[in-house]
């Protein structure tokens, strides 16, 4: 053994150690209190003092996934109107009031929930308190406002969607793969959709998902816990109590041969979206897929980059997605944008042999160990944030409780070469897959003399 390799061997135990060390502080569960007020309302509290800052987030357990045929956008919708006031406060006043104090804010909404958040300086928490507390239970909806945001989101969806080939190319991959789930359609909704829902059917899906019984706080940062839980319960204890709406869903059932999706759109470069069914965090087998993930594509140490970027050069980029964080059983993406004159088969066929190899042969114990390594040391420096620290538990108390996000570091530690195999041999299957391919068209000509058209940046939340 030559000293390099030893050398190459005690920083490793160092920088193990040194991880393990970091992971046993930053154990979120552990410095978490929670409490539920009288109304149903649960309160997520973490302080940490290290900047006078907190973060200061309302979720309401509503998304994509609870809409149905026909209706779909309506909670991206909701999502616009929440900022259009009360009798207290007047329609964008929201934003400017918490800008005009130093803080900024924002909200999105994703398949399985909306979040909106406030970051602001610990001695202004009082404001985003009280302005939540009063658009959570005396929001006005009007026609007017209703009409703007609807071709408002209907822009959105032209800028993000319409005009973005590979979100296109996405967007129609899903709607393939799922058949049953509410993950077939958009979070922003069809078009058809978006034009023909009225103010009364927006009002509806208010009354039914927010309220206390369906929303959560995650507080992070600079306070004290008992002085902020007494501004809590003034503000909101007083919402009446309503009961929980059904999130049970119908599950995706079992995919039993190929689909394949052929999108044609102006775009400069082929591209290749691939989805297997994968489960989210309640099945150990998603944190295998994370681990398989970052082998396929977390650097450019990764298999990915060094086969199919800087080897093969067949791709300019290539990546792999697990969608560990989602409320019902979803995707693990892989991806790729060709090279210019590379031929979408071949790609294929070389994401396909990267796959077949983590099924054929065991991954090295030195290779896992690094991505290990790699995927622990993002988890932790990624908290680094108070708001990136709420994010998470906001996320996790969607999908299993927040409680289990210290389950995340020791369930990659447990993966083990056997592991990979068993699992890319599971769901990374032929039957199992959806595929997406973007071909791309030529730029349409302008007809002489045709003015250039801008578009306007619209400020939309």
């Amino acid at each position: 053994m030559n000293n390099k390799t030893v050398l190459w061997r005690i920083l490793l135990i160092i920088l193990v150690q040194c991880l393990w060390i970091l992971t046993a502080e930053a154990r979120l569960g552990e410095q978490i209190f929670e409490t539920t007020l009288a109304n149903g309302l649960k309160v997520i509290l973490l302080e940490n003092h290290k900047a006078p800052l907190v973060t200061f987030q309302v979720w309401y357990r509503v998304g994509s996934r609870n809409e149905s045929w026909g209706k779909t956008g309506l909670s991206h919708m909701l999502e616009h109107m929440m900022y259009k006031g009360t009798e207290k406060v007047g329609p964008e006043e929201f934003s400017r009031i918490i800008q005009a104090n130093g803080g900024d804010d924002n909200a999105f909404t994703t398949q399985d929930y909306t979040s909106f958040f406030v970051n602001i300086s610990a001695d202004r928490i009082q404001i985003p308190i009280d302005l939540e507390a009063d658009r959570i239970q005396n929001l006005t909806l009007r026609e007017v406002d209703f009409r703007t945001e609807q071709m408002v989101i209907m822009e959105e969806r032209r800028l993000t969607t319409e005009d973005d080939p590979q979100v296109y190319l996405s967007e129609q991959m899903e709607a393939a793969a799922f058949q049953i789930s509410p993950y077939h359609w958009p979070v922003i909704g069809w078009k058809e959709d978006i034009e023909s829902f009225t103010l009364d059917e927006v009002k509806a899906h208010h009354q039914l998902f927010y309220h206390p019984a369906n929303a959560f706080l995650v507080v992070a940062g600079d306070f004290k816990k008992d002085e902020i839980l007494t501004k809590i319960e003034k503000a909101f204890g007083s919402i009446p109590k309503s009961g929980a709406p059904d999130q049970r869903r119908n599950a995706e059932k079992s995919q039993t041969g190929e689909r394949r999706i052929i999108v044609k759109r102006e775009a400069e470069l082929p591209y290749l979206l691939i989805g297997y069914h994968v489960p989210n965090l309640t099945d150990q087998d998603s944190y295998v897929l994370d681990v398989i993930a970052a082998l396929l594509s977390q650097g450019k140490s990764s298999r990915l980059y060094q086969n199919l970027v800087w080897k093969k050069k067949l791709v300019l980029d290539a990546d792999a997605e697990n969608s560990l964080l989602s409320k019902d059983s979803n995707l693990f993406y892989v991806s790729a944008e060709l090279v210019p004159g590379k031929e979408v088969h071949e790609v294929e066929h070389a994401l396909y042999d990267e796959i077949q190899m983590l099924q054929k042969e065991p991954v090295g114990i030195r290779e896992l160990e690094k991505v290990k390594n790699q995927i622990e040391a993002a988890f932790i420096y990624s908290q680094d944030s108070i708001f990136t620290q709420a994010m998470l538990l906001g996320q996790y108390e969607i999908v299993t409780g927040w409680r289990t996000i210290d389950d995340y570091l020791p369930s990659i530690q447990k993966v083990m070469p056997e592991d990979i195999q068993r699992v890319a041999k599971k769901y990374l299957t032929e039957d199992n897959r959806t595929v997406g391919i973007l071909i791309p068209l030529p730029p349409r000509e302008r007809k002489t003399g045709q003015p250039e058209l801008h578009e306007r940046s619209t400020p939309i939340k």
